[in-house]
C-alpha cells in the first residue's frame, strides 16, 4: 500500500498561515493568501471533466499565476506536463500527444506557437490562465492526502537516441527531494529561495516544492536579470540561489567589487562543473558555491560538493545526499574506486521510470538502480568525478542537448546522407552545437542551418555546418562523436 502524506500546500497553509510563500516584483502572498487562490483555481480546473491522475500539458511562464495554477493541479491530483517554451510547436505536440494530455493550459505571450499548435493538434482544447476564471467551480475536489507513488509531474528529457522521454516524477519523488536537500543545506526559518530559473525545468519546480515542504519564501523571477538579482541578494532577505554557471558569471561581473549580505548561504550550482576561476571569484567574494549533480529524473540534485571541498574536490560533483545511494559499474558489477564507468544512483527521489518507454525502463532500471549513462569515477573519499554527461550531452547554458535528436533532423534533409553533432566550447554558454554532414550533392550551411531552425528550438540548432567526406566510426560502424572536433 502507498504511503501517505497531507496534502503538501493545504498541510502548510495550516501549520504556517502567516509566513511569506511568494514574492514577485512588489506583491508578497502568505501561505494563506495562496492557498486560497489555489483552492479557487483548483475547483475550476476541476470542472473541466477531469479526473486524479489525468494529465493536463502547461506552457507558462515565470509568474505568481503559473504558480498558483502549478500546485491548482495538485490539489486536485492532476498530473502537470511542463513544455519548455523554447521548444517547436512540433516537439510540443508529440510531448503533448506522448502524455495523453487533452488539455493545454497557456497564456497570451504564446499565442503564436499556440496557433502552430493548433494547426498541427485540432483535438487539443487550449485554455488560458485569464480563461480559467470564468470557469464555473467543482465542489470539494480538493485532496487532503497526497499518495507517495502518485505521479504529480511529468517533464520531458531528450533520449540518446529516438523521441524525447518523459520523466515520471512522483509526490515521494519530490518528498525526498525535498528532505535531502534541507539535510544537506540545512533550514533557517528565515530561509528565502531566488528562483530565477523556469518553472518548466526540475530545477525551478523544486523550488516549490521545497517552499511548501519546508515553510519557505519563494523570490520568483520572471527571468534572469543579474542587475536586479544582486540588488536582492546585497538586501539580506533572500538565503539561497539556483543557478548555472553562465548566470554566475553574469552575477560576478556585474557584483563588481561589492560582498553579498553575510545572511546569504548558499548559490547551488548545477549544470556541470565550474571553472577554477570562476569557483576562486566566488571564493574571493566569499559567496559560498555547492556544486551540484542532478538530473530531471533524479527530482533535481542527487549528489553536491559543499563549499569548503569546492577547490580541494576540483571538478568533482561530491557525495551522494543522505537519502540516495551511489556507485559506478561496469561490465555487470561495482567498479573499484578511480576507475570509469556508468554512474547508477538510488533513492526516492528518483523516478520510478519512464512514461511509455517500456525498453528504456529495462535498461535503465534494475533492482532498484538508475543507470544514468553519464560516465564518471569516484575518487580514494568517495567524491564523484563526471567525465561525460550521458556519453555525448552537450550542456549549453544549462540546458540539456542530445546530439541524436539534432542528428535526426538533419538526416531528414533529402541532401544529407550522414550526419553528426557534437559540442563545442564557447566561452558564455559552455558549448554549443556543432553539425557535421556528408552529403549527396552540393548544398549550403545556411540552407541547413535554416531548416533546422524550423524543427528545433533555437538553442538546439548547430551553430556551424561542416560539410566532410565522411564521419569517424568505429568497427562496428557506430559514429565517434568524440572525433568530430578533429575533422574541424
Amino acid at each position: 500500500m502507498s504511503q501517505l502524506l497531507p496534502n503538501f500546500l493545504k498541510q502548510r497553509a495550516y501549520l504556517t498561515p502567516n509566513r511569506t510563500a511568494l514574492i514577485f516584483e512588489k506583491e508578497k502572498w502568505s501561505f494563506s493568501d495562496l492557498y486560497k487562490k489555489v483552492e479557487v483555481y483548483a475547483k475550476k480546473i476541476a470542472s473541466l471533466d477531469i479526473k486524479t491522475q489525468d494529465s493536463i500539458a502547461v506552457l507558462l511562464s515565470n509568474s505568481p499565476q503559473t504558480v498558483i495554477i502549478i500546485h491548482a493541479l495538485q490539489q486536485i491530483g492532476v498530473t502537470a506536463v511542463f513544455l519548455n517554451h523554447r521548444l517547436t510547436a512540433n516537439e510540443m505536440v508529440f510531448q503533448i500527444k506522448d502524455s495523453g494530455s487533452k488539455i493545454l493550459i497557456s497564456e497570451s505571450q504564446f499565442e503564436n506557437k499556440l496557433e502552430e499548435i493548433t494547426q498541427l493538434y485540432n483535438d487539443l482544447s487550449i485554455i488560458s490562465e485569464v480563461d480559467i476564471e470564468e470557469l464555473d467551480t467543482k465542489k470539494n475536489p480538493i485532496l487532503n492526502e497526497f499518495r507517495m507513488d502518485d505521479v504529480c509531474s511529468i517533464m520531458y528529457t531528450s533520449g540518446t537516441t529516438g523521441k524525447p522521454k518523459g520523466v515520471l516524477q512522483t509526490y515521494g519523488n519530490h518528498w525526498w527531494s525535498a528532505v535531502g536537500s534541507a539535510l544537506n543545506l540545512g533550514l533557517k526559518e528565515e530561509d528565502g529561495w531566488v528562483c530565477a530559473v523556469p518553472l518548466f525545468h526540475i530545477s525551478g519546480l523544486s523550488i516549490l516544492m521545497r517552499s511548501v515542504i519546508y515553510g519557505m519564501a519563494v523570490y520568483l523571477y520572471e527571468q534572469f536579470d543579474e542587475k536586479e538579482i544582486n540588488q536582492q541578494l546585497l538586501t539580506g532577505n533572500v538565503t539561497i540561489m539556483s543557478v548555472v554557471s553562465t548566470m554566475l558569471y553574469r552575477l560576478i561581473d556585474d557584483l563588481e567589487d561589492k560582498r553579498y549580505h553575510e545572511n546569504f548561504r548558499c548559490m547551488l550550482l548545477g549544470g556541470g562543473p565550474a571553472p577554477k576561476s570562476l569557483l576562486e571569484s566566488c571564493l574571493e567574494k566569499n559567496i559560498p558555491v555547492f556544486q551540484s549533480y542532478g538530473m530531471t529524473e533524479t527530482s533535481s540534485q542527487i549528489v553536491t560538493l559543499s563549499p569548503e571541498d569546492s577547490l580541494i574536490k576540483l571538478g568533482s560533483a561530491g557525495k551522494p545526499l543522505f537519502p540516495s545511494q551511489l556507485k559506478i559499474m561496469g561490465e555487470g558489477k561495482p567498479l573499484e574506486l578511480n576507475t570509469l564507468g556508468e554512474i547508477v544512483v538510488k533513492g526516492p527521489n528518483v523516478t520510478k521510470g519512464y512514461l511509455n518507454r517500456e525498453e528504456a525502463n529495462l535498461s535503465n532500471f534494475k533492482e532498484g538502480w538508475f543507470y544514468t549513462g553519464d560516465i564518471g569515477y569516484l575518487d580514494e573519499e568517495g567524491y564523484l568525478f563526471v567525465v561525460d554527461r550521458r556519453s555525448d550531452l552537450i550542456i549549453s547554458g544549462g540546458e540539456n542537448i542530445y546530439p541524436a535528436e539534432i542528428e535526426e533532423v538533419l538526416l531528414s534533409h533529402p541532401m544529407v546522407k550522414e550526419a553528426g553533432v557534437t559540442g563545442v566550447n564557447h566561452s558564455l554558454w559552455g558549448q554549443v552545437p556543432c553539425g557535421f554532414v556528408v552529403t549527396t550533392q552540393s548544398l549550403e550551411a545556411d540552407e541547413l542551418i535554416n531548416y533546422c531552425h524550423e524543427r528545433l528550438a533555437k538553442y538546439k540548432v548547430p551553430k556551424q555546418i561542416y560539410f566532410v567526406d565522411a564521419l569517424p566510426r568505429n568497427a562496428s560502424n557506430k559514429l565517434l562523436r568524440r572525433k568530430l572536433q578533429d575533422l574541424i
